[in-house]
C-alpha cells in the first residue's frame, strides 16, 4: 500500500467552521453560543453561530457606515459588483448545490437547478442598477417656468429576514435587490437552514463587494429582528421570512421611527421577479429648478 493511500485512509475529516459576516469580516458570535442545523432527514450538518443583540447591534454600524459610499457609487459601478459577485456563485456551484440539497431535501439535479435559477436572478438584479431609475424616476409636469425631476434614492440600512424554505433562491432574492439599489443589508439567515447564506458571506467577501454592504447574521429569528425592527439606524425592514405572529410583532416595533415595512407574502421564488423588491426600498427625491428667460422675446427652455 503506497503512503498516500494509508494517509487516505489515516486522515481525519475537516469540518468547516461556519461564522457570521458582519463589515466584510467573519466574527464569531458576541454570545460564544452555536446552535447544531440538521439535513431535511435530521442528520447533523454543522454548528452555526448563534447571533446575539450585541451581533445585531454591529451588523447596523457596520451598514451605516458602508452606506455612504456604496450609495454614492454610480449604478454602472453597482452592477458591475453584482456580476463580479454572480462570477463568483458560479465557480462555487457545486459547494451551493451540496449545501442547499442538505437543507431542502432535494435531489442533486434539482439543487442544481435551484442554484442555476439564483445566480441568474442575481445576474437579472445586477442588470437593473442602471435602469431602475428611468423606470421610476422622470420630468414631471408642472405649470411654470421650472424644471421639474423625481429620481429615486436609497432609503438606507435595511433589514431582511430572508425566507425560511427557500435557503438560496429565496436568499438571493431579497438580498440581491436592495442592495442593487443602493442600500445596506443585515440579514437573518433562515433559521433551520442557514449554511447556504453563511456561505455566500465568504463570496461576498472574495468579491469587490465594499465590507459592510451586507451582513449576515444566523441564529433564532425571533430573538434577533425585534431589536432590530426597534433599532433607530435600521430605515426598512423586509418581513419575507416571518411568521404572522412575528411579522405583526415586529412591525409594531418598526413604526417607532416610521420604518419602511414589507410584509411577508406568498411568493413563488421560482417565478420572474417584477420591479416590487426593487422599488420597495426606495424613496423620490424631486428637484425644482428655474428654467429661466432667453432673451428680450421671455422666451424660454
Amino acid at each position: 500500500m503506497s503512503t498516500v493511500e494509508k494517509s487516505e485512509q489515516q486522515r481525519l475529516s475537516v469540518f468547516k467552521t461556519y461564522k457570521l459576516y458582519v463589515g466584510g469580516k467573519f466574527p464569531r458570535s458576541e454570545s460564544g453560543r452555536v446552535y447544531e442545523v440538521t439535513d431535511s432527514k435530521g442528520k447533523w450538518l454543522a454548528n452555526a453561530p448563534q447571533s446575539s443583540r450585541k451581533d445585531a447591534r454591529d451588523a447596523v454600524v457596520a451598514a451605516r457606515k458602508a452606506f455612504g459610499g456604496w450609495s454614492g457609487a454610480t449604478a454602472y459601478n453597482r452592477g458591475q459588483i453584482l456580476y463580479r459577485i454572480a462570477e463568483m456563485l458560479e465557480g462555487r456551484k457545486d459547494q451551493f448545490t451540496r449545501e442547499v440539497a442538505d437543507a431542502e431535501g432535494l435531489s442533486k439535479s434539482k439543487a442544481a437547478a435551484v442554484v442555476d435559477a439564483a445566480i441568474d436572478r442575481w445576474v437579472w438584479y445586477a442588470g437593473w442598477t442602471d435602469k431602475i431609475a428611468q423606470v421610476v424616476g422622470g420630468a414631471n409636469p408642472v405649470a411654470g417656468p421650472y424644471f421639474n425631476l423625481s429620481s429615486p434614492e436609497p432609503t438606507g440600512v435595511v433589514t431582511v429576514l430572508a425566507p425560511q424554505e427557500s435557503s438560496f433562491l429565496g436568499l438571493i432574492s431579497v438580498i440581491a435587490p436592495v442592495i442593487a439599489t443602493g442600500n445596506t443589508a443585515i440579514v437573518i439567515a433562515s433559521e433551520n437552514s442557514p449554511l447556504p447564506a453563511l456561505s455566500l458571506g465568504e463570496v461576498l467577501a472574495t468579491s469587490d463587494l465594499p465590507g459592510g454592504v451586507v451582513n449576515i447574521l444566523s441564529g433564532k429569528t425571533a430573538e434577533i429582528a425585534p431589536s432590530l425592527a426597534a433599532h433607530q439606524d435600521v430605515n426598512a425592514i423586509d418581513l419575507a421570512g416571518a411568521d404572522e405572529t412575528l411579522a405583526k410583532e415586529l412591525e409594531i416595533a418598526a413604526a417607532d421611527n416610521l420604518k419602511r415595512v414589507l410584509r411577508p407574502q406568498p411568493v413563488d421564488y421560482a417565478e420572474t421577479p417584477g420591479t416590487e423588491r426593487l422599488t420597495a426600498f426606495l424613496e423620490t427625491k424631486t428637484v425644482w429648478h428655474p428654467t429661466g428667460s432667453l432673451g428680450a422675446g421671455g422666451s424660454s427652455y
